[in-house]
């Protein structure tokens, strides 16, 4: 069985989880988050030996691909448990003489060494605030929150070079040595 899988999910207290034979809902202070469920994997809420509520995953068949989704659905469920209570938050750095981002409601406008400023719309659920030269993107869904990362960080990798472009704060940005002096 799957590692991941087969241990219990804790809910904590103040999340609300709702289980439905097409989908699975989480409930918390911060929001609500909600997917379709795998149709062999069952879900299953109990309490433990600690009286604490917990989810249960459990897997119809040995193939492959559902032993697969059998940790996926309860790393995905963990990730909506946690958003719901806590958030996630992403941070971005952007190095370049002139390189800005200004937010403006739900877009951000990047300013990157291009002919023009590229506008970005974010996506629902997912807030963004300048810090110096960071850019900090919170949310509740980690995968909304890390595809709008990835999209505003393909507008300008950094290079290898001086190390130009935007990046995640804890990205390393292995440096090439640039061309020596011929003579």
């Amino acid at each position: 069985m799957s590692r991941i899988g087969r241990k219990a999910l804790e809910i904590p207290k103040g999340v609300q989880v709702s289980i439905t034979k097409d989908s699975i809902s989480t409930k918390g202070p911060k929001g609500t988050l909600s997917m379709a469920r795998h149709k062999d994997i069952e879900i299953k809420q109990d309490k433990d030996e600690d009286k604490k509520d917990v989810l249960i995953f459990t897997r119809n068949a040995e193939l492959g691909p559902v032993r697969a989704a059998h940790g996926l659905m309860r790393a995905l469920v963990s990730n909506m448990i946690t958003g719901v209570t806590n958030g996630f938050t992403r941070t971005l750095e952007i190095n370049g003489v002139g390189y800005k981002a200004e937010i403006k409601g739900q877009a951000i406008t990047l300013s990157l060494g291009y002919s023009h400023p590229i506008d970005f719309k974010l996506p629902e659920g997912i807030t963004a605030k300048t810090d110096k030269n960071n850019l900090i993107l919170t949310g509740i869904d980690r995968q909304a929150l890390g595809a709008a990362a990835a999209k505003i960080r393909s507008f300008r990798p950094p290079e290898p070079y001086k190390g130009k472009g935007i990046k995640y704060v804890e990205e390393t940005i292995t440096r090439k040595a640039g061309k020596t002096a011929g003579k």
